[in-house]
């Protein structure tokens, strides 16, 4: 009887953890590089949208951000339809081409920052920020600061559903009750 009640123990422990694991796999974001995405919109014959998630190693907030908003369940499977998902370092050191321009890691101080994330920000760095664009690449919006899933997803939606297409932003938070 013992036997039996170890071996059923085991197999619980084991199915918990194997449906934690699955679970926690299926709130995953798939994030890609700049140039997939650029790659993607060009060759893709209904290209989405793409969002970059402007981050620096040392900023503790695009931490909370990436666990508390990008694993949130609802948020991660609207992005993944909807959006490219684009993780970008503000102090990487990888040229960037966009729009027929090449972006370059600038030294600055005791670190330096990415000439593309200080674009895509215009000029106002600070992370996290996290920047809406359409498909074909154009500066929808940058929004700065951590976002929490609920209200990083109504501004997910207002850009990713075409809302901003007939609504400004006023309008629809107002009518969403943000």
């Amino acid at each position: 009887m013992k036997a039996y009640s170890l071996f059923f123990t085991k197999s619980v422990l084991f199915i918990a953890v194997l449906f934690v694991t699955t679970l926690s796999y299926a709130q995953e974001v798939k994030w890609i590089t700049w140039d997939e995405a650029a790659q993607l919109t060009a060759t893709e014959e209904n290209p989405k949208k793409v969002f970059i998630d402007v981050y620096t190693d040392w900023c503790g907030w695009c931490k909370k951000m990436d666990k508390d908003t990008f694993q949130n369940p609802e948020v991660a499977a609207y992005m993944q339809e909807n959006y490219y998902m684009v993780k970008f370092d503000g102090e990487g050191k990888e040229p960037i081409e966009y729009k027929g321009k090449t972006y370059k890691f600038v030294p600055s101080g005791r670190k330096g920052y990415h000439e593309f994330a200080a674009a895509l920000m215009q000029g106002r760095l600070s992370y996290p920020t996290t920047i809406f664009l359409d498909e074909e690449l154009n500066m929808l919006s940058p929004v700065p600061g951590y976002q929490k899933p609920v209200p990083f997803l109504e501004i997910a939606r207002y850009f990713g559903d075409d809302i901003y297409k007939e609504k400004d932003w006023k309008a629809y938070a107002g009518q969403t009750g943000k």
